[in-house]
């Protein structure tokens, strides 16, 4: 029972079906205590049966008197929904690259990798940075990219420039390359580098170096194994779920965007490694028209695929009460070791291309229940394409991730004026939404049920058999370091080479100790503070 209870968690309860004998029901007994002793917090986890079981040995009557006490104790996991401990503060990395917001994909795309800038500059200037590791991920190279995507696919987008698409003849529509997928100039670095912070993360939480990784430039999920879709060319989810599952026996992928995450759920439909989730807009044509309730995945991997198809104008409250049961019940019966969370930001309101009334609390509030379970977590960006609001709610959840509280009020930063009037993170809209709620109670009721009862045709949660490890996908520092001194001169220079050429002339501490930048000056300081000396004893 201590075993069970350890695993799942669990209750139990004590009921009277006759009073032949009240003597114990009578007795106010505290579970968490023995008898005769006084009530104190149950701090040592014993499992409420056998509480039960020792409260009844220390009666003065025989287990047999009394009778018709019956102890349930429902052993479905379903009953016994994961508590893990979350009381130990998580170790965060965050993953950014100056470069990735530079790009641009034309002047009418709604597609604005511009919003990672925004999003950064207010991690900035609200000092979350200070309670996370930064990094600035390597950009991939096209064997890493490999591991999913096809060859020729692959050799396209490394080759082809807006000057030279033409020259590819009809090869470029094989690849869906056109209008919603455009040509722009940086294409392969752009790719190269949104791809890379979501392998690393994978890789930090392969190896133990952190307990959340972000993301944000990440998340992009129409990608396939041989064409672009839906603003997305590689599917960096899917090649960072292959690097967790180096690992982990089993993988859990959350959606949140309002599309349906259709690259990452083709991708993993045959196999019962890595279930995929996705709460979405479905109907009336809706890009990409995939994601019905029926869609459950194939042969190993049937049932394995859950798809939650919502309708316009949902709104936080109908959106919880759908989104909780159901990924609670995932976890019950799946039991995944590493959950990689997609947040795309297209399901706030007021979104560009969206048509779900979510709110930046609303967003949040469903990241800040799945981190509550205290598994790995690869945290990813993904749609959105009103700037402002994207920039808003990937920064309050970083504050969520960090469990951090931020003011309301935006700080000074380099683009403040892009969310005027109010200036504030978190800002009340008074205006009536574009969209009415169709979302009845009766429907969503009616989706959660068939959900659960997908589910239930699962056995036990899938296992896998012991293998070698096949190596990481990113190199060790030192090795790396050599293959980025061997580059090609003829490519262009990237922020990381530049800033290997700098000379640093003095260090800046986040301590007691810190200078004032501007004066700051290390040759002119006699004595470092920061630099404990041993003090000499004066002679007698």
């Amino acid at each position: 029972s201590s075993g069970i209870n350890a695993e799942y968690g669990g209750s139990c309860s004590l009921t009277q079906k006759s009073i032949s004998n009240s003597f114990f029901l009578n007795q106010q007994h505290n579970f968490n205590t023995p008898t005769n002793q006084p009530s104190k917090q149950n701090t040592f986890g014993i499992h409420p049966l056998i509480q039960a079981y020792r409260i009844v040995q220390q009666t003065n009557y025989p287990i047999s008197n009394i009778l018709f006490v019956s102890i349930h104790f429902v052993f479905s996991m379903a009953e016994f929904p994961v508590q893990l401990n979350t009381t130990r503060k998580s170790k965060v990395s965050y993953f950014f690259n100056n470069e990735v917001g530079n790009y641009y994909y034309g002047a009418y795309h709604p597609m604005k990798p511009h919003r990672l800038t925004l999003t950064h500059n207010l991690i900035l200037n609200y000092e979350l940075w200070k309670k996370m590791e930064v990094y600035r991920p390597r950009p991939c190279t096209a064997e890493q990219l490999l591991n999913y995507h096809s060859e020729d696919y692959i050799d396209f987008l490394e080759r082809v420039t807006p000057e030279t698409v033409n020259h590819f003849g009809d090869v470029y529509k094989r690849f869906n390359v056109g209008d919603d997928c455009p040509v722009f100039d940086g294409l392969w670095e752009y790719c190269s580098l949104y791809t890379a912070g979501s392998i690393e993360g994978a890789l930090k939480l392969n190896h133990q170096q952190c307990d959340i990784a972000i993301n944000w430039a990440g998340g992009l999920h129409h990608a396939r194994r041989d064409e672009a879709s839906g603003f997305c060319y590689i599917n960096d989810i899917v090649l960072a779920i292959l690097e967790l599952l180096k690992y982990h026996a089993r993988v859990l992928y959350i959606d949140i965007d309002i599309h349906h995450g259709d690259g990452v759920q083709d991708a993993f439909y045959t196999t019962d490694r890595v279930m995929t989730v996705s709460f979405h807009k479905y109907g009336d044509n809706f890009f990409p028209a995939t994601g019905d309730v029926t869609e459950m995945g194939e042969q190993k991997g049937k049932y394995y695929s859950v798809n939650v198809p919502l309708r316009d104008g949902i709104d936080d409250r109908s959106y919880h009460s759908i989104f909780k049961p159901v990924i609670q019940s995932v976890i019950d019966f799946y039991r995944p070791e590493a959950i990689v969370l997609q947040c795309g930001a297209d399901s706030l309101r007021l979104d560009r291309l969206g048509c779900f009334n979510l709110s930046f609390k609303g967003h949040s509030e469903c990241v800040r229940f799945v981190k509550s379970f205290g598994l790995p977590l690869l945290v990813l960006g993904g749609g959105g394409y009103t700037i402002r609001n994207v920039a808003r709610c990937w920064t309050l959840e970083t504050s969520v991730l960090l469990d951090t509280e931020v003011a309301n009020d935006l700080p000074f930063n380099d683009y403040l004026e892009y969310f005027g009037p109010d200036f504030q993170l978190n800002p009340e809209i008074t205006t009536p939404p574009r969209y009415d709620n169709l979302n009845s109670r009766q429907y969503l009721e009616q989706m959660r049920v068939q959900v659960m009862e997908n589910l239930r045709q699962l056995q036990h949660a899938p296992g896998v058999q012991m293998h070698a490890v096949p190596p990481d996908a990113f190199l060790m520092d030192e090795e790396s370091d050599d293959i980025e001194n061997n580059r090609n001169p003829d490519i262009r220079v990237s922020q990381q080479d530049r800033d290997r050429n700098i000379t640093k002339d003095n260090e800046y501490y986040d301590d007691d100790y810190v200078k004032d930048k501007d004066n700051f000056q290390l040759d002119n300081i006699k004595k470092k503070p920061w630099i404990k000396t041993k003090k000499k004893k004066k002679k007698k």
